[in-house]
């Protein structure tokens, strides 16, 4: 990777519908040797996808959760992992160190949503012990990323 390709990841991290022309007289190259780099950079995986951010108030999610999670002993963490994954609520799902297993960060509803999504934890036996952060506000926006269903 070199400073034209970071050139092209920053301008489709600020746009990802940017027009291939304008990346490249942004940078200097022809749109086939910009769509020649994208290609590269997707085959390397360095490029994962294109996506787009949504307001997720727009969406009737305005709750923004943070949860501390604690697997019990003989928790199936794959099972855990998995559900994770699988559930569009959740954003971000950490395996951390110290007191906690996990760390998640989610959207809802409401805050019966975040209730029912820790009452499926406990319904499942995945969790030991967990605590309930509410985002109240964010000194940097908050860059949602809706998850396929």
């Amino acid at each position: 990777m070199d400073d034209i390709d970071r050139k092209i990841i920053d301008l489709l991290s600020a746009d990802a519908r940017r027009a291939l022309a304008d990346i490249g007289q942004n940078v200097g190259l022809s749109t086939s040797a910009v769509n020649d780099r994208l290609r590269r950079l997707t085959a390397q995986g360095v490029i994962r996808r294109f996506t787009l951010e949504a307001d997720p108030e727009a969406l009737g999610l305005p709750v923004l959760a943070f949860v501390w999670i604690a697997l019990p002993e003989q928790a199936d963490e794959a099972a855990f992992r998995a559900l994770a994954a699988d559930d569009p609520a959740i954003l971000e799902c950490h395996h951390v160190t110290g007191a906690w297993s996990y760390l998640i960060k989610l959207r809802t509803q409401s805050l019966a949503g975040l209730e029912a999504f820790l009452a499926t934890l406990k319904a499942r036996g995945m969790v030991a012990r967990s605590e309930s952060v509410l985002a109240l506000s964010s000194a940097v926006p908050d860059t949602f990323v809706p998850k396929a269903r």
